[in-house]
């Protein structure tokens, strides 16, 4: 038999307690509350994964939340993957079911970048920024860092129902010489007043809830709920010289001017000509105009 990893043990490292399931289900868990379940493991492959094929085989409900100390195959976008230290982090999937146009979905992922960056600054006490269309960023040594990241999939449940299974990766307690690539950062580097992950799950949750019912009470409508004011507000990109690399290796340069009613990202040319971008990686090549120029130019993280 082979001896376990003593790192394994949920208490081997005591700056990083294990979460508790049972006070986060007695914080969120609550008559009329948009959480129906909530389940802490102790480690996975990929929580979109799991929480995917639970809901396609009809065993997880809309509002099931599930949580990983640690994810060995997470995913970010492209298959691109997300892996840190045992309980360094938050790694969680929710499962909804939106009420809304299917045409608005697309505004999820955006909605979730929203919430977690409001969240991570009221918690934290960082200065957070959304890099379009997925990333959570935080300044590090005068350098944008990617802090998180959001997936978003689609997945029928029995019966066809469609529903949207969102993925969340923050990392939280991660030293310098734990980050996977130089371009990625944590929330103790940012300077991070707690990084308790208990009430910072909690506050990412109750901080998505919020906003997801404000986007469904207004049928999806990025600006009667206010999604589009409030991501254009935080978006780091909009005003930045970008480079998009597109599907089919095609690239595309121009200065990003506008995030659009269906949340795409819209590009100016030099000669003027907007285009917008609804699926691609986008590196930030400069400053926006006015910027500060203690704010050098970075590439943000990939996801």
């Amino acid at each position: 038999m082979t001896p376990k990893d003593p790192s394994d043990h949920p208490w081997s490292d005591l700056e990083r307690p294990p979460l508790s399931a049972a006070a986060l289900r007695r914080a969120l868990l609550r008559p009329g509350s948009l959480w129906t379940s909530l389940e802490v493991v102790a480690s996975t492959g990929s929580t979109n994964t799991d929480l995917a094929a639970r809901a396609a085989r009809g065993e997880a409900a809309p509002g099931a939340v599930l949580v990983a100390e640690q994810q060995t195959a997470g995913r970010g976008r492209l298959e691109r993957a997300w892996t840190a230290p045992p309980r360094s982090g938050l790694f969680f999937s929710v499962l909804l079911a939106p009420d809304v146009p299917a045409a608005r979905w697309g505004w999820l992922p955006l909605l979730a970048g929203i919430a977690t960056a409001g969240a991570l600054a009221r918690t934290a006490g960082v200065d957070t920024a959304l890099k379009w269309p997925n990333d959570v960023l935080v300044r590090y040594r005068g350098e944008e860092r990617k802090v998180g990241g959001i997936l978003a999939e689609r997945v029928a449940r029995p019966g066809g129902a469609a529903c949207v299974v969102l993925g969340i990766g923050l990392n939280v307690s991660l030293r310098a010489e734990e980050l996977p690539v130089p371009t990625a950062g944590s929330l103790v580097l940012a300077g991070a007043s707690g990084t308790d992950r208990d009430p910072l799950l909690r506050s990412v949750l109750r901080s998505l809830e919020e906003w997801y019912g404000r986007w469904r009470a207004a049928d999806g409508d990025p600006e009667a709920s206010r999604v589009r004011e409030a991501y254009t507000a935080g978006c780091a990109t909009l005003g930045r010289r970008v480079r998009a690399l597109l599907p089919g290796d095609r690239e595309l340069l121009g200065e990003a001017v506008a995030v659009d009613g269906d949340g795409r990202l819209v590009l100016a040319s030099g000669e003027g000509v907007q285009q917008p971008v609804d699926a691609g990686d986008i590196v930030h090549l400069r400053p926006a105009s006015g910027t500060s120029p203690d704010r050098p130019p970075q590439e943000s993280p990939g996801e």
